[in-house]
């Protein structure tokens, strides 16, 4: 029978670093919120090989004398808190005490520090948990951090790691994320011996922000400035009409701490909803700062979580405030609240502070323009009062499928054989439905085609023919469209240049962070040349791309090009419709979109029969 015993301290610090440390990134951020803690004003950062071999920290805070830096490195023992009631009012990023140890668990690790009271500073090094040595050194004021050979003494924790790049991308993310928090703070970011960011200090976020992402995205964003019964927001957003298809450029921060905040996060997205289309982000940095006793940011091990006391009130007063910048930017950009629409009062509770008002109730229909006759119900024919429903005409003779117009370009290059074939239904057209959906009369029923879906399942495989054959057609710009990225965009763009030049475009680096698109796919309108490779970019951060397999990244370029590629004509005659239908069944998946959305659905008799209680 086992007994019960007490975990040596060893064995109780790799257990947290399973919870605290679970990749090289969440080690940057322990290292990173501990400089500035310590009032850093300048952060080096330093990494190889995706944090694996070595990550270095580097700062000029007021350093730690030889008995703190020791009593450092056991665990719960910190400088930020005394009692639990100083999570209310806490002021610091770490607070758990739980980081140096956990990290010193599970790799090499060597602290040097001094602080300004002291002749020389002090090193200690411990190698997987075990101390190695402790001794005087020479270094300026500050602390000095490397984590080498992480997860050496659990080598089962290395297996789960993802790839050299995927880890890199969350290290340089983590520290732009710092970066932006604390613009006063000067950093400085090296992989491999790359310098991929160096920001001095700047004055205001503004400065920050064309460092990092650039001056094209620096020069495109408003200030926003709002306070309400204790609550502040501030920062930059976009303007309306400038969304991404990614939210890596959606960022915020509660207390200077960043955070993935759902209710910030919803909030913006919410107050953009009439500023872009569906399924595009807006930019935005904003900070929210709010009375901690308002806000556990003690939720989550790795502390990116918050959760607020009035999460309804925070939500209506970022909405309010974001609208009301865009109404001033442009009365027309954000639409008020419809007729009959209310704000319903919800406290936002914070100690000492008033009551804030919360996000408009549920969306009701647009009220009616004035004169218009108000819109029919759900499935209803618009009727006009004592006119009889005009009886639905006969259908005419059923008209074979033509050979397919010329309308989506050359035919689609050769395809694998694949074990089934489809053949073209034989679909009796009737009509367009709200420009989108073509409604087809067959012997079963009716057929309701999406015509997006359809096209973009057309030029996937088309475009996927021509990445396998290398042979894509190309158009040379007669004006380059100039591009600035930020320096982590542009690391990943130079890194895949030669595999999207190969692939019709032709992108020639032309200065820091600057590029120039001399040369697009033909399938491609030259205007839409930069949204793409950003799109295109923000899928090589999400990790769509597994560039290691050549078959699999091209399909990844051709389903998103696909949805670029559909240019649909607004009123399509029935020949052109019934050449798109003869399309869609040549190809080796005609039933679903690229996504996976399904290309048409059908109803039968049975089921016209269930909906109209027959």
């Amino acid at each position: 029978m086992a007994h019960v015993r007490i975990l040596s301290d060893r064995v109780a610090n790799q257990i947290a670093a399973g919870e605290v440390i679970e990749r090289p990134a969440a080690v940057i951020k322990e290292l990173v919120e501990n400089a500035l803690d310590a009032g850093a004003t300048k952060v080096e950062v330093e990494f190889r090989v995706g944090g694996r071999a070595l990550m270095r920290v580097e700062d000029n805070g007021h350093g730690m004398g030889r008995d703190d830096a020791l009593l450092a490195l056991e665990r719960h023992a910190t400088s930020k808190i005394v009692e639990a009631d100083d999570l209310n009012r806490l002021a610091s990023y770490g607070f758990r005490g739980e980081a140096l140890p956990s990290i010193a668990s599970v790799s090499r690790f060597t602290l040097q520090t001094r602080q300004v009271s002291e002749e020389s500073g002090t090193e200690i090094v411990v190698n997987g948990g075990q101390f190695v040595h402790v001794r005087d050194c020479g270094r300026p004021v500050g602390t000095r951090i490397e984590v080498a050979q992480l997860f050496n003494s659990v080598p089962a924790r290395r297996k789960f790691l993802k790839s050299d790049q995927t880890e890199a991308a969350h290290i340089v993310q983590c520290v732009r994320l710092y970066a932006l928090a604390r613009p006063g703070v000067a950093f400085t970011l090296i992989e491999d011996g790359r310098t991929i960011f160096r920001s001095p200090e700047c004055t205001h976020l503004g400065e920050r922000v064309e460092e990092i992402f650039g001056r094209q995205i620096a020069e495109g964003l408003l200030p926003i400035e709002a306070e309400e019964s204790g609550a502040r927001l501030r920062g930059l957003i976009g303007r309306p009409g400038v969304g991404r298809a990614t939210r890596h450029e959606m960022i915020t921060f509660v207390n200077q701490r960043p955070v993935d905040s759902r209710t910030l996060n919803y909030a913006l997205i919410e107050s953009y909803q009439d500023s872009l289309p569906k399924g595009r982000y807006p930019l935005a940095f904003v900070f929210f700062d709010i009375d901690p006793a308002a806000v556990d940011v003690n939720v989550h091990p790795a502390k990116r979580e918050v959760r607020f006391r009035s999460e309804p009130g925070v939500r209506s007063f970022v909405i309010r405030s974001v609208l009301q910048r865009l109404r001033d930017l442009n009365p027309a950009t954000a639409t008020p609240p419809p007729a009959g629409q209310t704000i319903a009062p919800s406290p936002l509770s914070v100690p000492g502070g008033g009551v804030q008002s919360t996000l408009p109730a549920a969306k009701s229909a647009p009220a009616p323009a004035p004169g218009a006759a108000p819109a029919p119900a759900s499935g209803a024919r618009p009727t006009q009062p004592g006119v009889p429903l005009s009886p639905v005409p006969a259908l005419p003779p059923r008209t074979p499928l033509p050979t397919p117009p010329r309308t989506l370009g050359p035919a689609p290059a050769s395809l694998p054989p694949v074990a089934q074939r489809y053949t073209a239904p034989n679909w009796r057209f009737v009509g367009l439905a709200h420009g989108s959906y073509v409604l087809f009369e067959t012997s079963a029923g009716l057929v309701l085609l999406d015509r997006r879906a359809a096209h973009e399942r057309i030029w996937f495989e088309r475009l996927q023919g021509q990445f396998r054959s290398g042979d894509v057609p190309s158009q040379r710009l007669l004006l380059a469209v100039p591009m600035e990225l930020d320096p982590i965009a542009t690391a990943l763009l130079l890194d895949r240049l030669a595999f999207l030049n190969s692939h019709g475009f032709e992108l020639v680096e032309f200065g820091r962070n600057f590029f120039r698109i001399e040369a697009v796919p033909t399938w491609m309108e030259p205007g839409d040349a930069e949204a793409f490779v950003r799109d295109l970019l923000g899928a090589l951060r999400d990790g769509r791309f597994q560039e290691k397999d050549i078959q699999l990244a091209r399909e990844e370029l051709a389903r998103i090009a696909s949805a670029k590629a559909i240019r649909l004509p607004a009123h399509p005659g029935e020949a052109e419709v019934l050449g798109l239908v003869s399309q869609l069944f040549a190809t080796r998946a005609p039933l679903t979109s690229p996504s996976g959305k399904p290309t048409y659905i059908e109803l039968n008799h049975g089921e016209l029969s269930r909906r109209f209680q027959k």
